[in-house]
């Protein structure tokens, strides 16, 4: 379960494409490629044990480089192509980098960091990859090193920061095994056991590949001798344009772009063949159930969930069957075990609503924060670890996510939780996205509070808020209804679908 592998018995095979250019690299050549960077390691000082972060668009080098610091012993870590200086400051001297290397697509990004360079103090190397003024340019660098393995090969491991909805980004890192980087992929072999994900599978990914989950699936996808398919970006018809002309098989998308796929016009989404699909996995955020069961009646039966996280303590999944005999379930654990808690710790009856922990599974340590660490365990039981979100399971062990802890609501001494009021809106005709979240109120603590993006801007005004309270009203207890709205041209959110949250309700709660 290795490239390598496939380079030697399929060479000629594609192992790559680009969506949009139709740029592609076989097995040999990715092979060729990743041994020219890992000589460019070494060639940079890096050594094995090393940390390497990266800031890069969705593009061939990226695949070089990642598996070349897989093969090099490098711990690598991805950097968002969306953050500024400080945001890059802070994870380049708390991951202890040691290199970092920036695509000429964030040429600005790679001049702010060089001019910079007291914040970063650690930083021993930094590349642009492609020409950026008189910066050592990464490919031609690579370009005249040796197509042959590097005499001193080590599997690398890798460092995920979480998206930091609540605050800032907490590093975990992955540290490496021991030996040879020709090793299962772990990732690889958990989706071939869950999805069927093999050499023949045909894989879309339309997602920033600098996220740990499309990363990881499309590195998974490679390890296994699939092929993947890679938009630069994700637009919905060109997404239905890719998957009729590779005849994709399976992909990995996010709610938010379900809810665009949906916003096509019907002949549009009639327009293309899709009968190649077998597997369509959504995660990283929640789903309106109205948005699930949409898209399961447009493409069948043939959409999975999973709800994991950074951490990798646990991992839930659930089925197209499973999730309409039980709507708005996540699933079952397939990794690790679910305890729901209160907040001393204590396990709740099946049915109530509390923190979501996991046992069983990896121990979680967030780098250079030993009170978050703790934070993230039970203080009942040491071993179990929770990501902070809220929610209950039912007698047969399907989880319901409610919210993040850090986003209930209390109004007048009753726990409101947002998700639910969200996906109520979501399905509002007139509202293209929806943020919940408590405010400050003199009586009762706090009050609901909807920031709307609604599909026509234009409609934005006291008329649609008056509208919009009506229609939860007649929907939900009259407790969890907005209490008043208000309007954005465009919510907060990452690739993933995340939604950041905590930046709107900063605005309320800073004169409070």
């Amino acid at each position: 379960m290795h490239p390598r592998i496939h380079a030697e018995s399929q060479p000629e095979k594609i192992a790559l494409v680009m969506a949009r250019t139709g740029e592609s690299l076989t097995y040999g050549e990715l092979e060729r490629r990743a041994n020219q960077a890992a000589h460019a390691l070494r060639k940079l000082g890096l050594k094995t044990g090393d940390t390497m972060a990266i800031a890069c668009d969705n593009r061939l080098e990226f695949f070089d480089i990642y598996w070349a610091a897989q093969r090099a012993g490098i711990i690598l870590v991805l950097l968002s192509a969306r953050l500024k200086l400080d945001e890059i400051a802070y994870i380049v001297n708390d991951s202890g980098a040691r290199a970092l290397l920036v695509s000429d697509a964030m040429a600005d990004t790679a001049r702010a960091v060089a001019a910079s360079r007291d914040k970063v103090p650690g930083l021993v190397q930094l590349l642009p990859i492609g020409p950026v003024d008189d910066l050592t340019d990464w490919i031609c660098l690579c370009g005249g090193q040796s197509t042959d393995p590097i005499a001193d090969e080590h599997i690398g491991g890798r460092m995920v920061y979480s998206s930091g909805t609540t605050g800032r980004p907490k590093g975990i890192r992955f540290a490496s095994a021991s030996g040879s980087p020709v090793q299962p992929n772990p990732a690889a072999v958990l989706f071939n056991r869950l999805y069927g994900l093999d050499g023949e599978t045909i894989y879309l990914s339309p997602a920033p590949l600098y996220h740990s989950a499309p990363m990881g699936m499309t590195a998974g996808i490679q390890s296994v001798g699939g092929t993947a398919i890679v938009m630069d970006k994700f637009d919905p018809e060109a997404f239905l344009q890719a998957i009729e002309r590779w005849k994709v098989t399976a992909l990995m998308a996010v709610p938010t772009m379900f809810i665009r796929l949906l916003a096509l016009p019907p002949e549009v989404r009639a327009r293309y063949d899709l009968s190649s699909l077998r597997t369509v996995i959504h995660a990283a955020a929640p789903c309106p159930p109205p948005v699930k069961r949409a898209m399961i009646d447009w493409l069948g039966p043939i959409v999975e969930e999973f709800y994991a996280g950074s951490e990798g303590n646990g991992h839930v999944t659930i089925s197209s069957a499973e999730w309409l005999a039980r709507p708005g379930s996540v699933g079952r654990a397939v990794v690790g075990e679910i305890h729901i808690c209160g907040d001393d710790g204590g396990e709740l009856p099946i049915g109530e609503t509390g923190t979501i922990y996991f046992g069983g599974g990896r121990a979680v340590t967030y780098h250079n924060d030993p009170a978050k660490t703790v934070s993230a365990h039970n203080p009942l039981h040491p071993d179990w670890s929770t990501m902070g979100d809220v929610g209950r399971v039912d007698a047969d062990g399907y989880l319901f996510l409610s919210d993040r802890k850090d986003f209930m609501i209390i109004s007048g001494g009753v726990n409101v939780y947002p998700q639910e009021v969200e996906d109520l809106l979501i399905t509002h005709p007139d509202v293209a996205d929806a943020a919940v979240f408590g405010v400050p109120h003199p009586d009762f603590g706090e009050e609901v509070k909807a920031v709307i993006q609604p599909q026509n801007w234009n409609a934005a005004g006291d008329a649609l808020a008056a509208d919009l309270i009506a229609w939860c009203r007649d929907r939900l207890a009259d407790i969890k209804c907005p209490r008043s709205v208000d309007f954005e041209r465009q919510l907060p959110r990452a690739e993933t679908g995340k939604l950041y949250k905590k930046e709107l309700k900063a605005r309320y709660w800073q004169d409070a």
